[in-house]
């Protein structure tokens, strides 16, 4: 019997460190039916000690992807999720469990490629990653345990994608998502435009651009929504332009 096709979900791990967790992960993500590994920056692949630890997902680890840095990992994706071992609510990026996340990422993938990111092992994600994500995906552990190792949370994350795409997922929505670079264009803009009208960050620095940020992921835009916005802000600049402001 042929494997069903693979739901266009995107593992991007991210200054793996270890080559033996590359190969663990990809075992984990065969295991489970996804296929679409990327690998930024990773210290050291191709590596014996990845093929080693694939064990039977030597193709997909041949397969993967190896990206320089993060955006470009994901500017094709239409939803990025960021797992990470620590809450990190001063940011107020969304927080999901691993099964909400699971069935976020599968409904998302009837629209598009939906990446998960995995930080290295000693420092997880930076806060330049997590700006690309939409929401942060938190695995607890038994109080005094310590997190989970990499390949053990591309288990857990690939195990909950399957399960929920064993079910038949509803998708209310007719205009497709936005892809990752396309969202970073409109707040590129946005910044562009508050720049023309004197609008200034009083903390400094890129505070204002992660609240931006932030604001825009949660209200979960679709194309046309980025479009409509986009539009406003063109016409905000032509009417300062013809201003001759």
């Amino acid at each position: 019997m042929d494997r069903p096709a693979s739901l266009p979900i995107r593992f991007v791990l991210v200054e793996t460190r270890h080559p033996g967790n590359l190969g663990a992960a990809a075992r984990a993500m065969q295991t489970m039916g996804l296929t679409d590994l990327v690998l930024v920056a990773p210290e050291r692949f191709p590596d014996a000690e990845a093929t080693a630890l694939a064990s039977g997902a030597d193709e997909l680890l041949v397969r993967a992807r190896v990206e320089t840095t993060v955006a470009a990992a994901v500017a094709d994706c239409v939803m990025v999720l960021g797992t990470t071992a620590r809450r990190r609510a001063q940011y107020y990026w969304p927080s999901l469990s691993a099964r909400d996340a699971g069935m976020r990422a599968v409904a998302a993938a009837a629209r598009g490629t939906v990446a998960i990111l995995f930080g290295s092992e000693r420092t997880g994600l930076s806060n330049a990653d997590l700006e690309l994500c939409q929401a942060l995906v938190h695995i607890p552990t038994a109080s005094g345990s310590a997190a989970l190792n990499l390949a053990q949370a591309v288990q857990v994350m690939a195990y909950e994608i399957h399960v929920a795409g064993s079910a038949p997922v509803a998708n209310g929505r007719s205009t497709p998502r936005p892809p990752a670079a396309e969202f970073a264009r409109l707040i590129d803009h946005l910044g562009a435009v508050l720049e023309d009208i004197d609008f200034t960050d009083r903390l400094g620095g890129a505070h204002l651009r992660r609240r931006l940020t932030r604001i825009f992921a949660r209200a979960d835009l679709d194309q046309l929504e980025v479009n409509i916005l986009r539009g406003l802000l063109t016409a905000v600049q032509a009417k300062r332009h013809r201003a001759g402001s």
